[in-house]
């Protein structure tokens, strides 16, 4: 028990490190961008399913609460939260629908939108972040292994090197924590 245990936490630490060394200098132009929309007045859209709709839930409300400072609210929405309207849409357009749709009604071009799928492979991630890219947003995925179709949509994705889900769900986490951490800095000091 005890090797498996420690072999968790350094193969969490050796994907973190080798994810940080590729992606620092995005991560930084990123957390600018949705800094800029945010300070402006925009909305920060998160989406996903599963341990990643947790994600984007806990990202959302480090935004809108406060990460390491109180200040005033960043907005910030998670599409994961309304059962009411998953359920509809997923029952009358199909499950693939439930986040695109929400992408549609809210979702304007001074706006930024997340979506979080461990393999880019979620059809419903997948087509809301291209529909909001065709609004005019700016994308951005989380995502891992080799990117799946999430990459390819996107304007900014973040590929985690791993094909194991706790693991990339891990680093996509610090990822959510360190961009909070940079967006609150950049428009409160």
């Amino acid at each position: 028990m005890k090797e498996r245990i420690l072999t968790a936490f350094r193969e969490s630490a050796e994907i973190k490190l080798a994810f940080v060394e590729k992606y620092a200098h995005q991560i930084e132009e990123v957390a600018r961008l949705l800094a800029e929309r945010l300070r402006a007045g925009g909305t920060l859209y998160l989406f996903g399913n599963g341990g990643s709709a947790a994600d984007a839930q806990h990202i959302a409300a480090e935004l809108v609460g406060r990460f390491a400072k109180d200040r005033p609210p960043l907005r910030a929405v998670a599409l994961t939260t309304d059962t009411s309207v998953l359920t509809a849409l997923g029952n009358d357009y199909g499950f693939e629908t439930v986040f695109e749709r929400q992408v549609e009604a809210f979702v304007e071009k001074t706006d930024a939108v997340i979506g979080i799928s461990t393999s880019g492979r979620s059809a419903n991630v997948v087509r809301a972040l291209k529909r909001a890219k065709e609004k005019g947003a700016l994308t951005v995925a989380f995502t891992g292994g080799d990117g799946g179709f999430l990459r390819e949509v996107a304007d900014y994705a973040f590929v985690v090197p791993s094909f194991e889900t706790p693991r990339i769900q891990e680093c996509h986490i610090t990822l959510g924590h360190t961009l909070c951490e940079l967006v609150e800095r950049l428009v409160f000091g």
